[in-house]
């Protein structure tokens, strides 16, 4: 069970990548942004625009091929909604402000499965899966439709609350 967990895992962060990748890629050993940005310290006028002619041609192949993908700062933020609660790098993302990191999701719950005894697996509308284990005896099960937040807390956990009760611990499993 734990092996299709960490695949669930590796599969998601090889995703991300491929969504998150920077707008312009690497190649070996100048990349197309910085030979792009080199024609702009071009003086003659003709000579610099048959140097912008030249790299946005090699950008566009490149891009026509599959080697750079485009992504727009939204796309960049639909991925950390799908990714939130998962450890991923830093540096996933291009290096991103502080401002854009997201300690905190709201959302909707799409489905509720017991868990355990008395616990509960909810889905999210980004198609993520959070166990609660332990619930005390004062919170209200879930329910599909309601609304979720989840907040960061300590050691890869997260206080999770439903509905607007208070928050529980919990933590993300696919």
């Amino acid at each position: 069970m734990r092996t299709t967990y960490m695949s669930h895992h590796l599969a998601l962060l090889c995703i991300a990548g491929a969504l998150a990748t920077p707008a312009i890629a690497q190649d070996a050993p100048e990349g197309y942004l910085e030979r792009l940005s080199q024609c702009r310290e071009i003086a003659e006028p003709e000579a610099r625009l048959a140097c912008y002619d030249r790299e946005v041609g090699n950008v566009v192949a490149a891009s026509e091929q599959g080697d750079v993908k485009m992504v727009t700062r939204e796309d960049v933020r639909e991925t950390r909604r799908k990714l939130f609660g998962f450890a991923i790098p830093d540096n996933l993302f291009g290096g991103g402000s502080e401002d854009e990191a997201i300690d905190t999701l709201q959302t909707t719950i799409t489905r509720v499965q017991p868990f355990g005894r008395k616990g509960y697996l909810i889905t999210t509308q980004e198609g993520s899966v959070w166990r609660i284990s332990n619930p005390p005896l004062r919170f209200a099960p879930p329910k599909a439709g309601q609304e979720v937040e989840f907040k960061t807390a300590a050691l890869g956990s997260f206080f999770i609350r439903v509905n607007g009760q208070l928050g529980v611990k919990g933590v993300r499993v696919e």
